[in-house]
């Protein structure tokens, strides 16, 4: 493997973390805002969690496709 496919892979490994990490502070943020926040507060949490999470979809789409469309790209 080429040193631009490392960096690559290592590039899509820290994105796919990333994503991880936001889904991960999603899911704790609406498992709170449904359990213990009441009123504007878990209104506000569960539209931030939303928005984490569409983040971290966004972030692993681009991930895939790169990994899905590099080896079309050196044609």
């Amino acid at each position: 493997m080429a040193a631009g496919g490392q960096d690559r892979s290592k590039a899509r490994r820290n994105r796919l973390l990333v994503a991880g990490l936001l889904a991960v502070v999603a899911l704790i943020l609406l498992l709170l805002a449904l359990t213990v926040a009441s009123g504007t507060v878990a209104g506000v949490e569960v539209v931030l969690a939303l928005l984490l999470l569409i983040a971290s979809y966004a972030i692993q789409y681009a991930a895939r496709r790169d990994t899905l469309y590099r080896d079309r790209r050196g044609r």
